[in-house]
This record gives structure tokens, sequence and C-alpha cells, in this order.
């Protein structure tokens, strides 16, 4: 008895241990070779190049805000994110809205006329305006990365 409930014990404990996810790549145009990596992002962190040292650090996700660095200081917010618009800083006015995100159009401000599309993000890939063609694949991404973090990355 005492042998199940230890191993009952160390199960739900390695259960509990948070794990990080596979390093997730933006790659320069439609390659997916490593010396074309621009970022990296770990699921928290966003780091230069191929990167994941503390020191290459370049920005903090905690799912609402986007931080300057590893901050996690209010002074530190790049975006704020509500799941549709990405507003500047820490802000939540209409007038601070950068980005507007339907799903698969990045749209410049609080807009979504097709003439205000700035990105189409599909299939790991971000294409310039409205387009799904190869020709127009600005960069490749190896995983899934949140759109605030990605917007950084392009910017």
């Amino acid at each position: 008895m005492k042998k199940q409930l230890l191993l009952l014990t160390l199960f739900l404990m390695a259960l509990a241990i948070p794990t990080r996810a596979a390093s997730t790549h933006l790659y320069r145009g439609n390659s997916t070779y490593s010396s074309d990596i621009l970022y990296t992002w770990d699921g928290k962190y966003v780091y230069s190049g191929n990167s994941t040292y503390s020191s290459d650090i370049l920005a903090t996700w905690d799912g609402k805000y986007l931080y300057r660095g590893r901050s996690n200081y209010s002074s530190d917010i790049i975006f704020s994110w509500d799941g549709k618009y990405l507003y500047r800083g820490r802000s939540g006015y209409s007038s601070d809205i950068l980005y507007t995100w339907d799903g698969k159009y990045l749209y410049h401000g609080r807009s979504t006329y097709s003439s205000d599309i700035a990105v189409t993000i599909s299939n790991n890939c971000v294409y310039l305006g409205r387009s799904n063609y190869s020709s127009d694949i600005l960069y490749r991404f190896s995983g899934m990365i949140p759109v605030p973090v990605l917007i950084f990355m392009l910017n």
C-alpha cells in the first residue's frame, strides 16, 4: 500500500512540473534554414535569432501584455491584447488600436476594410497584404506564435 501511495504521489508530482514547449522560430522569407532564423519563441520569451540565452531576451508575453525585455513592469508594456485588437502600451482606448485581427487578416488600426489589410497569416506563413501566393511570403514560422508576439517580431 505504501509503495502504491508513493508511486501515485510521484506520478502526480511529475504532472505538476511545468514543461517548456519546443521553441518556435520565425524565418526570413519562405526559408526554414537555421541561418534565416530571425527570432525564437519559447512560449514566454522572444529571443534574438536562434538563441534561448537570457541575455538575448527581447520581450516577455503573459497572455495579455507584451513587455520590453525580461520585464513584467507596467512601465515596460509594449502592447495590450484583447483577442481582436492590439493596443499601444497598456491602453484599452480605441484611439490606441494599432491592429485588428480577424483570424486570418491583420488590419491597420480599427478597420476591417480589405484596403487596410497589412498581412495575411495562414499556413504558418506571413504574406504581404491580402495574398496567399508563395511569392508574397514575407516570413515563415515553425509553430504557434500569439498574434501580439508575431507582430512584435514583424516590426
